[in-house]
């Protein structure tokens, strides 16, 4: 009887460490290698600080693994209330934006989210920090993040259209989704459906790997570049203001006309201006290229395309 009993523990242990590699293997497909942080740059040892100092005023922090040493990814729910984007409380503790510092906020359905909650983005996109006031109090957060957003067009949450209600309905599926918001991201991409021969296909896509290493070419040479500013928050093309815009975003003669045309045809606002030069400096570093050309530009513009929202 003794011996069937050790047997027996025997093989719950075996079944534990089964179960504990099966989840690490689980948590590895799923969150590092699917993840869209996987392919952004190892932090530096300020970012692990700052993220490390974020999550322990929340109460997260691992005490067994120690600091943060992976960028976050947060993916909170469209039912979230603005007090847990934005952080709160009596003794006011970081929200979402501001665990998603120096990481990537993933917003899925975006216009299922509440729309009050959705404008407490704004500033801290512009700022890169959020400021809770209370009665007896008031705190400051970091929230420095990467917003990634998605979303179904009108036709595939509602299906086509065929009734007469259906611009009103479409108008206001868009609405919830404010201009300035909009205004604030950088990237609109329309993803078209996968065909059928891409999803069983046995070709593998590029990995998270070699796009990694490619994302963190471009962050060396933006780092050589702000080498000489005196400002401690300055790492990336995405943080350079107006006068560092002017400095390190040389246009073409060509590439600034392109951008001039677009701004008049388009009517876009100053800040998508400032938005569409660091975006072309951007892509002319993955490119390896010192001055941004009209293709830069070019390719800029596409992005902010708001052909969809304007339907």
């Amino acid at each position: 009887m003794e011996h069937k009993g050790k047997r027996y523990k025997r093989l719950l242990s075996l079944l534990a460490i089964i179960f504990l590699l099966t989840a690490t293997i689980i948590f590895w497909i799923f969150y590092k290698k699917d993840n869209p942080a996987s392919i952004l740059p190892e932090m530096t040892r300020e970012e692990v600080l700052q993220t490390s100092l974020v999550y322990s005023a929340s109460g997260m922090l691992d005490r067994r693994t120690g600091l943060m040493s992976e960028r976050p990814f947060r993916s909170p729910h469209h039912t979230i209330s603005d007090v847990g984007i934005s952080g709160g409380g009596k003794i006011p503790i970081p929200g979402e934006i501001s665990l998603a510092h120096n990481g990537v906020l993933f917003l899925d359905e975006l216009p299922h989210f509440r729309r009050s909650a959705l404008e407490v983005l704004r500033q801290p996109m512009e700022e890169g920090r959020i400021t809770i006031s209370r009665a007896l109090t008031s705190s400051t957060f970091p929230a420095r993040f990467m917003l990634i957003a998605a979303m179904n067009t009108w036709e595939d949450a509602f299906g086509p259209a065929g009734t007469t209600r259906a611009g009103a309905s479409r108008r206001q599926y868009y609405g919830r989704i404010s201009r300035p918001l909009l205004d604030r991201i950088d990237l609109q991409i329309k993803v078209p459906r996968v065909p059928i021969e891409y999803i069983t296909s046995s070709r593998s896509g590029e990995t998270s790997r070699c796009i990694r290493a490619r994302v963190s070419r471009a962050r060396e040479i933006q780092l050589r570049r702000f080498h000489s500013i005196q400002r401690d928050s300055l790492f990336a093309n995405s943080q350079m203001s107006n006068p560092e815009i002017r400095r390190f975003c040389p246009l073409t003669p060509q590439g600034k006309k392109i951008l001039t045309d677009a701004m008049e045809l388009y009517q876009l606002s100053a800040r998508a201006y400032f938005r569409i030069l660091k975006v072309g400096r951007t892509i002319a570093d993955l490119a390896g290229v010192t001055e941004i050309t009209k293709t830069h530009i070019q390719e800029a513009l596409q992005y902010r395309s708001r052909k969809l929202f304007e339907s």
